[in-house]
């Protein structure tokens, strides 16, 4: 037991390491051309459990079904109870900032038009997910920063209606929709 806590640690210690590693680079560009085509949304669902409300954004910004990706943060999760969202957690950081979970790795093999970070403290697991997600453009809340947002919106986390009327108007502002 106290040789895991010390194993744990290393690896909290590698995965900040990675992310300032990867603050230091040039941001990922991408190829794609404007508008909102897919949308993938990482959601800490200790502190909001209502991730179907995502999904909204399919009529929203006129998506194909199967245009919103979501994966979920819990700080733990029993692996035998069913969960609606796919989900990762700090049982599944491995060395230098690698994530070890099938849903996680699946998420971040798709590119996206935009990612909705919709969590509000800095977390490693989440920053990790947001830097490692290939994404146009990433949208949060102010306490993480502009470190791993492109667009920062100052709602409260559990106003989700506040948060996707605001996103809906600067995407419009932006000529995104």
């Amino acid at each position: 037991m106290f040789l895991k806590g010390i194993k744990d640690k290393f690896k909290q210690k590698s995965g900040l390491k990675f992310i300032k590693q990867e603050l230091e680079k040039p941001g990922y560009v991408s190829t794609r051309k404007k508008g909102i085509s897919s949308l993938g949304c990482i959601v800490d669902l200790d502190k909001f459990d209502k991730s179907d409300l995502f999904y909204q954004f399919l009529d929203d910004f006129s998506l194909r079904p199967n245009a919103v990706k979501i994966i979920g943060y819990k700080s733990y999760y029993d692996k035998n109870s069913p969960y609606a969202t796919p989900i990762f957690s700090d049982k599944d950081l491995g060395w230098n900032g690698e994530i070890q979970n099938s849903y996680a790795l699946e998420f971040l093999s798709r590119e996206y038009d935009l990612l909705v970070n919709y969590y509000d403290e800095n977390n490693l697991l989440l920053n990790l997910m947001s830097i490692k997600t290939k994404a146009r453009m990433k949208v949060g809340f102010g306490d993480v920063g502009p470190d791993f947002n492109d667009l920062i919106l100052e709602t409260p986390i559990s106003d989700f209606k506040t948060f996707k009327e605001e996103l809906k108007k600067y995407l419009g502002v932006f000529k995104e929709i």
